[in-house]
């Protein structure tokens, strides 16, 4: 199956869910997570209408963001302070920011840039210490500092749930929504028309997102990889 079949199935599959959870589907963007395939596969994908792309790595959003200069491109992945500067040179969006340090260091990046940053907090709602993320309890101070930082615009927050069992990712994406609205009152008067963003669910649970209310939902396997169709179907 093609990168543009599969990109065109998951993107009907979301409409579908979002309808049957009562959702308008222009609610939830689907960003292609592009990490497994080169600018070939990322040219498929636009061309079959993709307009947003996930990297995990700053190597290979560099040179992605620099050859796909129309599409929108997401960073996802783990943030190094010495890439900081690579990061906000080639994303529209940051997704897993959650260190003092580094919220201050993207802010001084793109003032350099003379551009406002688009960020999103990272929060570790599962506990699980393999996961990155400030706890719920200390996102408060996180947010207190962004809001002093005026080359970041906070647009909202980004979990990953475990793995492997669904209801569990639910209240995972449940407990990240209800901490959405209540931060809310703490996000300055600039970033407040800003922050609405939800990024949480991937290929393996992303409908479980929806549900919870997600407004970015990050799907690579679904888009890039026969196998896991394969796995689908051995599950």
């Amino acid at each position: 199956m093609s990168i543009a079949t599969r990109w065109n199935r998951v993107c009907e599959e979301v409409a579908q869910t979002c309808i049957a959870c009562g959702r308008d589907p222009r609610e939830v963007q689907v960003i292609a997570v592009s990490k497994t395939v080169g600018e070939e596969g990322v040219a498929e994908a636009v061309g079959a209408g993709a307009l947003n792309f996930g990297e995990n790595r700053p190597d290979a959003l560099l040179p992605k963001a620099s050859a796909f200069p129309q599409v929108t491109w997401h960073f996802i992945g783990n943030v190094q302070s010495r890439r900081i500067p690579d990061i906000v040179s080639a994303a529209s969006y940051i997704h897993s920011l959650y260190q003092a340090h580094h919220l201050e260091k993207a802010n001084e990046a793109a003032a350099k840039l003379q551009k406002v940053q688009n960020i999103l907090l990272e929060v570790n709602v599962s506990g699980e210490e393999s996961k990155g993320g400030v706890s719920p309890q200390e996102l408060r101070q996180l947010i207190e500092l962004a809001n002093q930082l005026p080359h970041l615009r906070l647009c909202g927050l980004m979990t990953m749930a475990p793995q492997g069992d669904k209801h569990i990712a639910r209240a995972c994406f449940d407990d990240l929504a209800r901490l959405l609205n209540e931060v809310r009152p703490l996000i300055s008067v600039e970033n407040q028309p800003f922050f609405n963003e939800l990024s949480m669910g991937m290929s393996e649970d992303w409908q479980e997102a929806v549900a919870a209310g997600t407004t970015m939902v990050r799907i690579g396997r679904a888009i890039f990889s026969d196998d896991f169709e394969n796995d689908e179907r051995q599950a």
